[in-house]
């Protein structure tokens, strides 16, 4: 599913130049990738799109200052590693809190506990990139590079 995500970021300037799931999922297929990771992926994109619907008037406080308290759950599902940079993002001011809140929610979507940083980079990544978000560039040298490698080609 990540190999998508990274694809659909590195081929279409922005989430609307994406076409609707059926042509994507062709397009996808016609590539390689597997029934079920195109499926995953866009089971997966359906969930952002809720979630930033759901999110979008939260996205006028941008500048407003919160304090994110994470559960029990949440902690133990994403871990430390994630944890820590979604809170460098956000001290940075790269992150605002409705997207911080959509980045959780997408990152707790995934089977996976804790959940890897180079996913949580991906994830964020697909969440500013979807939210039209502006990224400065250090930020996103940070998304896109894991230990001095490329998370994409």
């Amino acid at each position: 599913m990540f190999d998508i995500l990274v694809y659909l970021f590195e081929n279409y300037y922005n989430p609307q130049a994406c076409p609707k799931a059926e042509v994507l999922a062709h397009k996808l297929a016609a590539i390689g990738f597997e029934d079920d990771e195109i499926n995953d992926a866009l089971s997966w994109l359906h969930g952002l799109h809720e979630s930033s619907a759901q999110h979008q008037p939260l996205q006028t406080l941008h500048h407003q200052q919160s304090l994110r308290v994470y559960t029990d759950l949440e902690y133990e599902f994403l871990g430390q590693e994630a944890l820590g940079f979604i809170s460098f993002l956000e001290q940075s001011g790269a992150l605002p809190p409705a997207l911080r809140e959509i980045i959780i929610e997408r990152a707790m979507a995934i089977d996976e506990s804790p959940i890897a940083l180079e996913k949580i980079k991906i994830i964020t990544l697909i969440v500013l990139w979807s939210n039209d978000a502006e990224v400065e560039h250090l930020i996103f040298e940070e998304l896109v590079t894991d230990d001095g490698d490329r998370l994409y080609h």
